[in-house]
């Protein structure tokens, strides 16, 4: 590595929202680091490695097509890497047994400086040989189905904010975005409604309509108007939200 030239990093992560939020916080953190290129799946990753040859590589743990694991797998001793995880403190364990550098999800600040911080005091040094963290790191990987969202970066104006599933009240289709409601007031994602029906808890969130899914636990009470039509009234709020003829039979125990 030609360390003459500013370090170089390629930032894989499948959730575009936190990408942005970890590039924004590495340029405060670590000004003379140049992100090359950004992906969002572990193929687009390799690809991005192969030709950028940066010295830093950020592999979200669970991507589309390839999995974190399988891309530094494949990229071994050709630049040094930093694991982006959700992992409880069980699986942390396994990252800092073997050495391996982390950023926890949502995005520490502090946490981040800590890895910024040994990043760059090895940055120089041969990248490490991940075999056997690798090894340990895919014991502790969950297998089956992604677990269910718990958490949304959503954007507030400029700003990045952490939403927790519980705090959700509904989410509406605007657009080329969805509305994230809650009790505080709304925010934006980039998510489309059929990719949070595919995340989140079945037993908590309903789709009501093609535009709203509803978390169950807001739900105030149901009524019909003059017409038939059905209507969610829902805890603390003064709107109601239509319910489609389709997904009436969901609310006949209510």
């Amino acid at each position: 590595m030609d360390h003459a030239k500013p370090p170089t990093a390629v930032i894989a992560e499948d959730e575009p929202l936190l990408a942005d939020e970890l590039r924004r916080s590495l340029a405060a953190l670590w000004p003379q680091l140049r992100i090359a290129a950004q992906a969002c799946d572990g193929a687009q990753a390799l690809l991005a490695i192969d030709e950028h040859r940066p010295d830093v590589a950020f592999l979200d743990i669970r991507m589309p097509v390839l999995s974190g694991l399988d891309v530094a797998q494949r990229v071994a001793g050709r630049c040094h890497v930093a694991f982006l995880s959700a992992y409880d403190q069980h699986a942390i364990a396994a990252f800092e047994a073997g050495g391996v550098d982390y950023v926890l999800k949502p995005l520490s600040p502090a946490r981040l400086a800590v890895t910024v911080e040994r990043l760059k005091s090895r940055i120089t040094a041969t990248p490490a040989a991940l075999e056997r963290a690798l090894q340990q790191l895919a014991a502790q990987a969950p297998t089956g189905p992604r677990a269910h969202l718990q958490w949304i970066n959503a954007s507030h104006g400029r700003a990045v904010q952490i939403i927790t599933v519980d705090e959700v009240l509904y989410f509406r289709a605007d657009t080329k975005c969805t509305l994230v409601v809650t009790a505080q007031g709304e925010a934006v994602i980039r998510k489309t409604l059929k990719e949070l029906g595919d995340e989140l808890d079945p037993t908590s969130f309903w789709q009501v309509h093609r535009s709203a899914i509803v978390n169950v636990h807001a739900i105030d009470h149901v009524r019909r108007d003059g017409r038939g039509n059905m209507q969610l009234r829902l805890k603390g709020r003064a709107e109601t939200l239509p319910v489609s003829t389709q997904y009436q039979s969901l609310f006949r125990q209510m």
